[in-house]
């Protein structure tokens, strides 16, 4: 059964790590082939569930060390039934691949939490198109029928929440958000910005999140950020509103490049730990419900623990 799903503790206690760029670790860092960045694949075999296992355990423990909640966001952002079509997954494999993602980090929350670290289980859930590109639009009503098969199979797992990531048009925001109303599951959107703090689709980060309230009557439990350096939205919280209170989670880029920048690299961009973990305290003063920290592309569990010092003991 679901320990969080009634109450998600990252909405009232302290400050909670998350992961880091798990598809460009794997790839870059460890020469493992990723079929279209699927890091599903790994666990159809044991030793691909023993590498995702070793990964999960860093920010455990690291989670651990700082006195922080996590985060654990299943290995799962391209298990839907585009993507996993492009790496010869038929779609009936699909439900058991995200319950078996669920029950992997089920085994890293019972070796690991603590009363002080909260651990929570979140179903990752990545766009139908691409990250980086509003690709594969959909009306809203489509996307929540798309997007349904994954979030009702998490909503049978001991998964505490589902979380949307790379999210780059609100349609599609807005239908995952339905599909986990419907499925009686807390959600989370994270948005990827670009280098303008804009939404890839052109829309602002404010209208995005109010539109996507007001068409889900405000179900989403909070906001995220995610694929962009936190230098490129700097000024997107000049306006006044209370929307910003809802953006409570950042797992930005290492690079400083544009999407197309990256998309046409063949090198890892990893920036400077150091620096964003300062560049990710400078957010929290823009950010004032952030609660959830960790990483996107380029970073690894050397970023995450440099946020984790700069942003330890903050709340």
């Amino acid at each position: 059964m679901a320990k969080y799903r009634s109450h998600l503790p990252q909405l009232s206690q302290g400050m909670f790590v998350t992961d880091s760029g798990l598809e460009t670790t794997l790839i870059f860092r460890d020469g493992i082939d990723l079929p279209e960045f699927a890091s599903f694949v790994l666990l159809q075999s044991d030793s691909g569930r023993q590498r995702l296992r070793d990964y999960y355990r860093l920010y455990a423990e690291m989670a651990r060390r700082y006195g922080m909640g996590l985060v654990l966001e299943s290995p799962t952002w391209r298990a839907n039934r585009d993507w996993a079509q492009k790496v010869g997954l038929p779609p009936d494999a699909l439900p058991e691949i995200n319950r078996q993602a669920i029950a992997m980090l089920v085994e890293i929350r019972d070796a690991y939490e603590t009363e002080h670290t909260k651990i929570v289980i979140s179903g990752n859930i990545g766009p139908r198109g691409d990250g980086y590109v509003p690709s594969a639009k959909m009306s809203a009503v489509a996307a929540q029928d798309y997007h349904a098969e994954q979030i009702r199979t998490f909503a049978q797992t001991d998964a505490d929440m589902v979380s949307a990531f790379t999210i780059n048009y609100v349609e599609e925001a807005i239908g995952v958000v339905n599909a986990a109303k419907a499925a009686g599951m807390p959600a989370v959107i994270s948005f990827t910005l670009e280098t303008d703090g804009k939404l890839p689709s052109g829309q602002s980060l404010k209208d995005a999140i109010e539109k996507t309230d007001a068409a889900t009557q405000g179900h989403a439990a909070y906001y995220m950020i995610n694929c962009v350096h936190p230098t490129h939205f700097a000024n997107t919280f000049a306006a006044d509103g209370e929307w910003g209170s809802r953006i409570r989670g950042l797992r930005p880029n290492a690079s400083k490049k544009s999407h197309a920048e990256l998309d046409a690299s063949t090198e890892l961009d990893d920036g400077v730990p150091v620096e964003l973990g300062q560049e990710t305290r400078d957010a929290k003063r823009m950010l004032k419900e952030l609660r959830v920290i960790g990483g996107c592309c380029g970073t690894d569990e050397r970023h995450v623990e440099e946020m984790c010092k700069a942003l330890a003991g903050t709340v």
